[in-house]
């Protein structure tokens, strides 16, 4: 299937004269544009008595076909409902967006789509435009796995005005989402430690700095919690520096979980938990997503990614519950529960990223606790900050993009549940009942070094099970349009730690 979008702007050309299809752009139950108006009066008034069908509700995403409309030599009118002018926001137009993509898949098109001529001076005719593009890009996503079945059609935009940056930046938005995607969905025959860094290509593509730390050289600094997490696997674990230079001065850094596979090590999950464990680095991906979709759009930015990269197994050579686990930064863990591997290999990972960096703040993500789940469902992730002045932008980028988080708290009271009697720090809380994403972020906290931070769990979100607007079922990509709207708003530059 293959469909070619002619995207008519403002005071460009006419589209009228396609063969293939046509779409037009209605505000909830407005009328019709004037170009769109004059469509519709070509047709005799076809079109504007079509939209007034019962099933036409005016609700974003609604869509009514056309066939072969006399007066016209496209072969369908598809008109895309936008929903009322005054509750526009991007992420409206760009799950209408993903709506028109499914309604168009089905047989191969060529469409032109007209966008009307006016919009609420929040979001004018070009971020519409570019929401609408962006939304029918993620909804076209297919991993190159499935069955020949379910290859995507060809998304082939060509633009009859010229490029505007919205539409750049959507490109690259989309590009970063496919690629997290595609990482989380790779089961670990085919994505692991040994050769994970060969699928960042499209980032070194881009012009992406990227650093491989072995086993060797993990040793050499002292990585005590990400060689244990990582001793039970045949590949070595390794931890990767991602970097993008687009502008001077202190980095912003992102930290991911990269756990290729969690078994959970000596205390191994139960076979339901540990089917979807292929998806434990989804930290990981959201944060490679997140820096191709800066580089793409050559963002001013300085950021820094680095990635814990391991598998949980178990074997002779497993960390086992009870052991003393020296970490990078001098302090000893006590292992409680080897199947709470993310926030050890984090520990080491954030006090390295912290101590080289020197960054302005540090975000990670992670997919790290059940409990996280349990209490928030399926609406909301986690989110823990030492700062509001990082909490408050992230939690509204993720509600411009519809990565919604909920705030929990970072507090010290936490830290009593890590005490230990024989070590710095206990890696887990004592009671198996409480609640154990603070504690988690309790215990994280200390290897920041005093950087302004921000932990996001992300456990459930990683992938999803039943097709919906912006995605297939399988990887989420989650997390990369929350970073990318929060670091390319300006509101990641604007913090500062007074």
């Amino acid at each position: 299937m293959s469909i070619s979008l002619a995207l008519a702007q403002p005071g460009s050309s006419e589209p009228s004269q396609q063969d293939g299809v046509i779409v037009l752009l209605r505000n909830g139950k407005g009328a019709l544009g004037p170009k769109a108006a004059a469509l519709d009066a070509a047709t005799g008034g076809a079109i504007s008595r079509a939209a007034l069908a019962p099933r036409f509700t005016g609700k974003a995403g609604d869509c009514i076909d056309l066939l072969a409309p006399q007066g016209l030599k496209a072969r369908r009118v598809v008109v895309l409902d936008l929903g009322p002018a005054d509750q526009l926001t991007g992420l409206v137009a760009s799950r209408a967006g993903s709506a028109l993509a499914k309604h168009l898949e089905t047989e191969a098109e060529t469409a032109a789509l007209m966008l009307f001529e006016t919009a609420p001076a929040a979001l004018d005719d070009a971020g519409v435009l570019a929401q609408i593009v962006l939304g029918m890009r993620l909804q076209n996503y297919r991993f190159e796995l499935m069955a020949k079945t379910e290859k995507p059609f060809d998304l082939a935009l060509t633009v009859e005005a010229a490029a505007s940056p919205a539409l750049a930046r959507g490109a690259a938005q989309a590009e970063g989402v496919c690629l997290a995607r595609s990482l989380v969905n790779y089961p670990a025959s085919h994505l692991n430690p040994d050769n994970f860094a060969d699928f960042l290509g499209p980032l070194r593509e881009a012009g992406i700095g990227i650093e491989v730390l072995e086993q060797a050289d993990l040793e050499r600094l002292g990585m005590g919690a990400v060689l244990a997490v990582g001793n039970g696997s045949a590949r070595p674990p390794r931890v990767i520096v991602l970097t993008w230079a687009g502008a001077e001065g202190q980095p912003l850094a992102l930290v991911g979980k990269g756990m290729c596979f969690d078994a959970g090590g000596l205390c191994i999950k139960t076979g339901p938990q540990m089917f979807s464990m292929k998806g434990d680095m989804g930290g990981a991906a959201a944060v490679i997503g997140t820096m191709l979709a800066l580089a793409r759009q050559k963002a001013a930015v300085h950021v820094v990614g680095v990635l814990g990269v391991a598998e949980n197994m178990l074997s002779g050579t497993s960390y086992k519950p009870g052991d003393v686990v020296t970490t990078m930064s001098g302090r000893t863990v006590e292992v409680f529960d080897t199947d709470c591997e993310g926030r050890m290999v984090l520990a080491d990972v954030l006090h390295y990223t912290a101590t080289r960096f020197n960054p302005t703040a540090i975000v990670d993500l992670a997919t790290l606790t059940y409990s996280v789940m349990r209490g928030l469902g399926h609406v909301f992730a986690g989110l823990f900050a030492t700062h509001d002045a990082l909490a408050d932008p992230l939690l509204a980028a993720g509600e411009a993009v519809g990565e919604r988080f909920w705030r929990l708290p970072l507090d010290p009271a936490y830290d009593e549940s890590l005490i230990s009697p024989i070590a710095d720090l206990r890696q887990h809380g004592r009671d198996l009942e409480d609640g154990d994403a603070p504690v988690a972020a309790a215990f994280l906290k200390h290897f920041a070094e005093g950087v302004p931070y921000v932990h996001l769990d992300i456990a459930g979100k990683e992938l999803i099970d039943e097709d919906r607007l912006h995605a297939r079922a399988g990887g989420a990509g989650f997390g990369v349009q929350l970073l990318e709207e929060w670091i390319s708003s300006g509101a990641a530059a604007r913090f500062t730690a007074g």
